[in-house]
């Protein structure tokens, strides 16, 4: 059974009512009394006539003129001392985007709620405390597992096997989904310490990313192409992670797209980035599942874009944006805000 919720204000505006109630009902005794008003004066009409008028001249009129402005003047009070909780709520909406490091201002409520706020403080502190912690065992385990990797590539350089280059190329790829996860916790970081983002243009993230992949591209039978509109635009943010999120959108293209097809990054009107392929497309149920997708053995999915969708989603919150895709135009867009 689902409890009720308890609303402070009816509370208050029900208290005030019983207090108004029970005020009427002892001023319409007191009157009583005092004009020595007895039961017969009610029961015939005669009586009531004069009894009447003496009622609503010293008990109603009075109760009404008396009633309404305090009840205006109730509400004006209980409104102006919930307004700082108003204001509160609006400044930690206004704070979206910007949570880590966040706390509420406990001056600027009131004294009853100051205990509640300094509760909620020192949550918040704990929680961006554990982030910190995991944030920097992430890039720990990153950084210690990239030496053995780069060893083992070593090694399979001398090894004269049939499937040493089908292993050097799974190494290459673990060296590179751990050099985006310690991007990512570099990022976090950046943010916990409020460092200060550069101003990028988005059309040299993709001329960077396009001329990296060219020769791959060609390589494999395939086209690329570079579209930059006039009224591109810029962002505030770190290059090398807008550089990576586009590097993942651009190899999941090169992975769907047949041979003989083109894929287009297109750069602009605005601060978007939309990367076209040949593919069957991908829906928003399905990019939602894959951006959603935990890490585990079955993260790659058979058109290739698994995890490294999940990371591109982290780089666009992490600046502002989202990830969104077209599947009627086969597109993948990076739109920043």
């Amino acid at each position: 059974m689902r409890k009720e919720q308890k609303s402070v204000f009816r509370e208050l505006a029900l208290g005030l009512s019983i207090v108004g109630a029970v005020g009427t009902v002892l001023v319409f005794y007191t009157v009583v009394r005092e004009y020595g008003f007895v039961a017969s004066d009610f029961r015939s009409f005669d009586a009531l006539q004069s009894t009447v008028p003496e009622i609503f001249d010293h008990v109603v009129l009075p109760v009404l003129l008396m009633a309404v402005p305090m009840a205006g003047a109730g509400l004006w009070v209980m409104r102006r001392s919930f307004a700082p909780l108003r204001l509160a709520t609006n400044r930690i909406e206004a704070s979206r985007g910007h949570e880590r490091g966040y706390r509420i201002d406990r001056l600027s409520l009131p004294l009853e709620a100051q205990p509640f706020v300094d509760a909620i403080n020192a949550l918040l502190e704990r929680l961006d405390t554990a982030a910190e912690q995991q944030e920097a065992f992430a890039a720990d385990v990153a950084h210690e597992l990239r030496g053995p990797l780069t060893v083992l590539s070593l090694e399979l350089d001398q090894l004269d096997h049939p499937k040493a280059s089908q292993l050097k190329v799974d190494v290459v790829a673990m060296r590179r989904l751990i050099d985006q996860l310690m991007l990512l916790a570099q990022i976090d970081a950046s943010k916990a310490a409020h460092v200060a983002p550069e101003r990028i243009l988005l059309a040299d993230i993709g001329t960077q990313i396009v001329s990296q992949f060219a020769p791959i591209v060609i390589s494999a039978s395939k086209l690329i192409e570079l579209d930059v509109q006039r009224d591109a635009g810029s962002v505030l943010g770190q290059r090398d992670a807008i550089a990576a999120a586009l590097r993942n959108l651009v190899e999941n293209a090169i992975r769907v797209t047949p041979a003989g097809g083109l894929i287009r990054v297109i750069v602009g009107p605005g601060n978007v980035i939309r990367v076209r392929d040949e593919g069957p497309g991908l829906s928003p149920a399905s990019l939602s599942k894959l951006v959603h997708r935990h890490a585990r053995a079955d993260h790659a999915s058979r058109d290739g874009a698994g995890l490294g969708l999940s990371i591109v989603d982290r780089i666009m919150l992490a600046h502002g944006g989202s990830l969104r895709t077209d599947a009627e135009a086969k597109e993948l867009v990076l739109e920043f805000s």
